[in-house]
């Protein structure tokens, strides 16, 4: 009976875990988000982390995979300012842009197509998202504006 008793303890005390946990994994967000959050893009891109470099007013962590080389930018307060990526094809955004991700589609959605234009910048109410670049060379860069570090200028996102 005690040891029935156990098992059950034991049980409800992993569910419990895995409900206030679980959660967290699902909202953490990159850009915007904390540097913590540089591990769960780079095991979802199955990529490798290279070392972090320090700049004036930020840091950038470049991790890499087979198909893409992605630098996010990492501000003094150690959250992701900035993301930017090179490579045979764009990363998947919903990860990269994790809160901001939905707003990106949709405003994606809404922006007619150019026949002829390999730019294209898409605008929401909190971020930037610019993607070029032609066949196995397509590069691009996220930012939030707002969390963009004092002296920083956007075009050290690359």
């Amino acid at each position: 009976m005690k040891m029935k008793t156990r098992l059950y303890a034991t049980l409800v005390g992993l569910i419990v875990l895995g409900v206030v946990f679980l959660p967290c994994r699902e909202v953490q967000a990159t850009l915007g988000g904390s540097v913590d959050s540089v591990g769960s893009d780079r095991e979802a891109l199955s990529a490798v982390k290279r070392a972090a470099q320090v700049y004036n007013g930020y840091t950038v962590v470049e991790i890499v995979s087979p198909a893409n080389t992605v630098r996010e930018y990492i501000s003094p307060a150690g959250i992701v300012f900035g993301i930017a990526w090179n490579g045979l094809s764009h990363p998947d955004l919903k990860q990269l842009l994790g809160c901001y991700s939905g707003e990106y589609e949709k405003t994606l959605q809404q922006t007619p197509r150019k026949h002829g234009i390999r730019r294209i910048q898409i605008k929401t109410d909190r971020t930037v998202v610019e993607k070029w670049g032609h066949m196995r060379n397509l590069k691009g860069r996220a930012y939030v504006p707002d969390l963009i570090p004092s002296g920083v200028n956007i075009d050290e996102i690359k």
